[in-house]
This record gives structure tokens, C-alpha cells and sequence, in this order.
């Protein structure tokens, strides 16, 4: 990373969305089924995006003109649950990395603005339920990504110290959260839908391949300084 990274790393977080699956088409689908059906609106997956920040049930609360939010909730569920293997497909080289982090004895954490609900249908579709020492969704949080609410949250649970945490993301709220924790961050864009095309909050550096990110990680050299 061209900055820093860890003396000694002891715990790398991630987010979820864009980053350690390829959710964002299974949510705008579950969004646009919603919204279609109650509210009689087609929205693009760009207008979606415009509502992100909050969890799910936050974005259905805030921007559903329907008074049957409850319903369009339970809405929403059915059509994620119900597509995800259509939408969603694993990631080996996720998988690898994921199993290599936890092989070493780092630990190894979730940050995400999704809600429990929708994040544990995802991990279980995906073989991920065992895997993570801590998970923060955006059920736990008052104040959801770009605050550092969630992260500082999941740094306190492992206890571990902040200079030797990374914070790995897809958007400029994540880079944003972990600058604001005062943690490493790794920018992300290896997935076909991540978020953020170019980073307007610099990360500390940006990985363009799961294999560039594990090489970096688990080279003799150190991390800080080095990448």
C-alpha cells in the first residue's frame, strides 16, 4: 500500500456488499420488486443506490411512499431469499482467502450496512455462516457507514488494537469509516458490481485482484510502509 498498512496484523474486517460477495443484484432486485409493487415505481439500480446507507428495513422505512412498509418488508426478504442463487454465485478465490486469513489465526470481522436478516441468508447460501469472529450489520449500529460507529464496534469486540486492523471495502463510505477509525483501509474493486468506479477518499491502497490482496497480506515484508 502506498501509506500504510500493519507492523503486526491481528484482525482484518471487511464489508460485505461488493467486497466479499456480489450482492448488489440481488438487492436491486429485491428493492425494485418492492417498489414496484407497492409504491407502482420502477427505480434503476442507480436510484436504488442513491438510498443506500441505512439497512434494508432503513431504506424501505425512509423511501416507501406505501404505508405497508411491515409487508413490503416481508416483501423484500422473500424476493432475496428467493432469487439468491439465481443473483449470487460463490467466489473461490473469496472462499480461499477468506479460509487462508482464519488457517493463520487472524481474526476476522464483518462490517456491513445490511441487516442481520438479509446478511445471514446471504452467509448461509454462500458456506460463510462459520467463519467470522465478529459481524456488526446495520441492525447494530445508530449511525451506519461513512460513521465509524460499526467498525469501532467490531475493533473493541476482538480487542485488538486499531494499527493493527484492516478495514477492507468497495465504496467511499468504507474507506471513509475506516480512515475515521483510524484503521488500515484496502479498496476494493475485484467483483463485476463493487461500488465505488474511482475513490474520491483515497484507501491506503487499492486492490484490483483477490490474489494482489492475499499476496500482499502474507508476504514476509512488512505491510506498513511496504504497501
Amino acid at each position: 500500500m502506498q501509506g500504510r498498512l500493519c507492523i503486526v496484523l491481528k484482525a482484518i474486517i471487511f464489508d460485505f456488499d461488493g467486497t466479499l460477495a456480489d450482492t448488489l443484484p440481488i438487492c436491486f432486485y429485491a428493492f425494485q420488486s418492492v417498489f414496484k409493487h407497492f409504491d407502482g415505481r420502477d427505480l434503476s439500480a442507480e436510484e436504488i443506490k442513491q438510498m443506500f446507507g441505512p439497512s434494508e428495513t432503513g431504506i424501505i422505512r425512509e423511501n416507501l411512499l406505501s404505508a405497508d412498509k411491515e409487508l413490503a418488508i416481508e416483501l423484500f426478504y422473500h424476493s432475496y431469499l428467493e432469487k439468491h442463487s439465481d443473483f449470487v454465485k460463490r467466489v473461490l478465490e473469496i472462499d480461499d482467502l477468506l479460509l487462508d486469513i482464519k488457517a493463520r489465526g487472524l481474526m476476522l470481522g464483518v462490517v456491513t450496512g445490511k441487516a442481520r436478516r438479509s446478511l445471514d441468508i446471504s452467509l448461509k447460501q454462500l458456506e460463510m455462516d462459520n467463519l467470522f469472529d465478529v459481524i456488526i450489520t446495520g441492525d447494530d449500529v445508530i449511525q451506519p457507514k461513512p460513521h465509524p460507529e460499526g467498525l469501532l464496534k467490531a475493533i473493541q469486540f476482538l480487542g485488538v488494537d486499531k494499527e493493527d486492523t484492516i478495514f477492507v471495502g468497495d465504496s467511499d463510505a468504507d474507506i471513509l469509516a475506516g480512515k475515521q477509525a483510524e484503521v488500515v483501509t484496502a479498496g476494493v474493486q475485484w467483483l463485476p458490481n463493487y461500488d465505488a468506479l474511482e475513490f474520491t477518499v483515497a484507501p491506503d491502497r487499492i486492490f484490483n485482484s483477490v490474489q494482489d490482496l492475499t499476496e500482499t497480506l502474507f508476504r514476509k515484508s512488512s505491510i506498513r510502509g511496504s504497501v
